[in-house]
């Protein structure tokens, strides 16, 4: 009895769709952070956001974030990323940035001086506390630069 032999690309493309798939959940498992001089840098996936310490209002740690409507992203067991839009303010279609690796912990609440909002936290608590105290220092020091 002969077997009937599978073509080598379907091989490939089996193996090429594991190896996307696989980066694609190594990209979302956690919030990528890197901190420069000037500014914060936020990678989850495909969400980014650059704040600069100068751009900031308020930096804030809340317990819950407020309820949203998401509009692009997802939530995952004690994850959430993505684009959100708040209830209240539906109408003026301002976007809220979700970048939560834990609900459960405290998220830090920023708020630029254009009104517009970012969620952050990161999987360990004591980090999220050392970052939320670094960007009140730097905020703090933009603001008394001025």
């Amino acid at each position: 009895m002969a077997t009937k032999k599978r073509h080598w690309l379907w091989n490939i493309l089996a193996v090429v769709t594991v190896v996307v798939c696989l980066l694609a959940l190594l990209a979302h498992f956690k919030n990528w952070t890197k901190v420069k001089p000037d500014n914060l840098q936020i990678l989850s996936g495909f969400y980014y956001r650059d704040i600069k310490y100068s751009d900031l209002d308020s930096v804030l740690m809340v317990e819950r974030i407020p309820p949203m409507e998401r509009l692009n992203g997802f939530s995952a067991f004690d994850k959430g990323k993505g684009i959100y839009r708040e209830f209240k303010d539906s109408l003026t279609d301002k976007k809220v940035y979700v970048f939560v690796d834990n609900f459960s912990n405290q998220k830090i609440r920023l708020v630029k001086k254009d009104a517009s909002q970012l969620f952050v936290n990161l999987k360990d608590s004591t980090k999220t506390a050392d970052l939320f105290q670094f960007l009140r220092t730097k905020m703090e020091e933009s603001t008394a630069l001025k």
